[in-house]
């Protein structure tokens, strides 16, 4: 598992980068300041748990024990990034505002991907 949320967050972070070189230099020109703001947003959040679920692999290859919480945080991140800064680039980009629903979801799930993540070391590992 924790091969997949390596390779997971190293291509959301690729992607994180791109889209964040695209805002900076192909967006700004004609995108309104509102809207800037938001994409910046989304590519903010989009790298902050791309590193997270760097550290959910790096965390589960360390503490086996713990992998099964830690698939959950990584799946959380990895839901959060797609609802959260995809609605937000979405809203950016076109005007299809799906705030109401969608993002606030994808914040939700990003929360409860770092509560997974500390869930995953409460208590002792019971394991020889």
């Amino acid at each position: 598992m924790s091969r997949r949320w390596f390779f997971w967050g190293a291509v959301l972070g690729a992607l994180g980068v791109a889209l964040g070189a695209f805002g900076a230099h192909g967006l700004r020109a004609w995108l309104p300041l509102q809207k800037m703001t938001i994409f910046e947003t989304a590519v903010r959040y989009h790298m902050f748990h791309a590193l997270a679920m760097l550290a959910v692999a790096a965390a589960a290859a360390q503490f086996p024990a713990r992998a099964a919480r830690l698939n959950t945080a990584g799946g959380l991140f990895a839901a959060g990034i797609v609802l959260f800064s995809g609605s937000l680039y979405l809203w950016a980009l076109t005007d299809v505002s799906l705030f109401p629903f969608i993002t606030p979801v994808g914040g939700l799930a990003l929360v409860a991907g770092w509560l997974a993540a500390a869930a995953a070391f409460w208590g002792r590992d019971h394991t020889p």
